[in-house]
């Protein structure tokens, strides 16, 4: 049966069954994925999926359940694990349904020619990078990896009140991992693409970019251990904020999960730190009209000028604080309960380009890459011990390339030791993005 139709006859015999009130959320989506290894096709795939979830409250508690057939059997199936589900629940909370709001702001994440891009364009684009990465520098003669996706998903939500709302977004992403080899010794560097218009896709230069930080990275060697100023490049940074954006959800704090729990109002970070989660950017990888709970999004400041303004919240974390939600309720499943997680979360960039930051700061190093991140970093602590490699500078200016070294620090700390945010602020693969960012002093461990 038609999926609108489908959705009004669960709802009503979910309420005839006693769960009430009741929502379905229906998540639908076609993936391209292509690989290339030395100049062939290595791996290709188009896969659609759709999957309806139902949640709702039977005799006081939230039972969710999900299903991938749209048939009589799977409306009994779904009332039945819903049941089920809300039967086993033996935590306190209570979690609601929501209405929705009085209106909806608009978010253009679709795009007609995206969808119109023949997978021949999308694979001659994808050898293309690869052939630029091994054909611009001497040294390099391979990649380990060059990947070009295109992802399309829409997102339906009806519930028992009347609300039907409906998204749809997609986008391309694409990267290329080079490896250079001189002699004894080997480089790696990565470059990333992704937005909305294929047209933009330009293999030559993506390519040529990972090809030569790969060559640039070559002969690298440790720097004696001591204390360093530090400049993370826009991919470190946004590497470590990605790794650290739990810290401001709201769930995480009332969980003793994070140690942002009621600071709101208080200075957390140095003064020229804004953070941002804009669910509304402009081409963001995640912008939406609203959040997995049906309400409405807003742009907001996580951070502003150092100070926590909010944690992210859904309805239930934003219960318990007698606010309301910021709009970030987020599902890992279509039928695991409602958590929190950010949309487009962003430092604020600063006007300095990297040069500049570099000239200012005149010693010190630049971390390009780290790695590591789950193993070495403590995300309730903010702690962190994390192999990287970039380059150190002297007087302002480029040196060499350094490698096998460990920086270690503390996240909460680095944000109050930030001196200066550059202008490019970049977001790589994800709703994560990060401009260049002098950090201060970290201790590195080197040889």
């Amino acid at each position: 049966m038609e999926m609108q139709q489908f959705i009004e006859k669960l709802l009503a015999a979910a309420k005839e069954q006693g769960i009430d009130p009741a929502e379905a959320y229906v998540s639908a989506g076609t993936n391209f994925s292509a690989d290339v290894m030395q100049g062939s096709i290595d791996t290709y795939s188009v896969s659609d999926k759709l999957g309806l979830g139902l949640r709702g409250i039977y005799q006081g508690k939230m039972g969710y359940a999900s299903t991938q057939a749209f048939d009589d059997e799977a409306i009994k199936q779904l009332i039945e694990g819903v049941k089920e589900g809300a039967s086993l629940r033996e935590d306190e909370d209570v979690e609601e349904i929501y209405a929705g709001d009085a209106s909806y702001p608009t978010v253009n994440s679709w795009s007609d020619a995206l969808e119109q891009v023949s997978a021949t364009e999308k694979l001659d684009a994808c050898l293309n990078i690869e052939k630029a990465a091994v054909s611009s520098q001497p040294t390099v003669t391979r990649c380990s990896g060059t990947r070009l996706s295109t992802i399309s998903r829409e997102t339906r939500i009806c519930n028992s009140y009347g609300l039907n709302l409906h998204h749809r977004c997609n986008l391309y992403l694409t990267y290329t991992d080079a490896i250079a080899q001189e002699g004894d010794s080997t480089a790696t560097a990565v470059a990333f693409q992704s937005g909305r218009d294929f047209s933009e896709v330009d293999p030559q230069a993506l390519g040529a970019k990972a090809a030569r930080e790969a060559a640039e990275a070559l002969h690298g060697s440790p720097v004696p251990a001591g204390s360093y100023r530090i400049i993370l490049r826009w991919d470190a940074m946004q590497a470590l904020l990605e790794t650290f954006c739990g810290i401001f959800s709201a769930e995480n704090a009332q969980q003793g999960m994070s140690l942002l729990n009621e600071r709101e109002g208080e200075a957390i970070a140095a003064p020229c730190v804004t953070l941002m989660d804009d669910p509304l950017l402009p081409g963001g990888f995640s912008s939406y009209p609203f959040d997995d709970e049906g309400v409405a999004c807003r742009t907001k400041a996580v951070v502003e000028a150092g100070v926590l303004k909010t944690l992210l919240h859904n309805r239930k974390t934003a219960k318990k604080q007698g606010i309301a939600s910021t709009g970030n309720a987020a599902r890992m499943g279509l039928s695991a309960p409602v958590t929190v997680a950010p949309s487009n979360l962003f430092f604020q960039p600063g006007t300095q380009s990297l040069a500049e930051m570099e000239a200012q700061m005149g010693d010190g190093l630049v971390i390009t890459d780290l790695s590591g991140l789950h193993a070495g970093a403590n995300t309730i602590s903010g702690d962190f011990s994390l192999l990287s490699k970039g380059y150190l500078l002297e007087g302002g200016k480029r040196v060499r390339p350094v490698e096998q070294i460990t920086v270690a620090g503390n996240f909460y700390q680095l944000l109050k030791d930030i001196r200066a945010l550059g202008n490019d602020l970049t977001f790589p693969a994800s709703g994560v993005g990060a401009p260049s960012v002098d950090v201060g002093t970290l201790a590195v461990s080197g040889k």
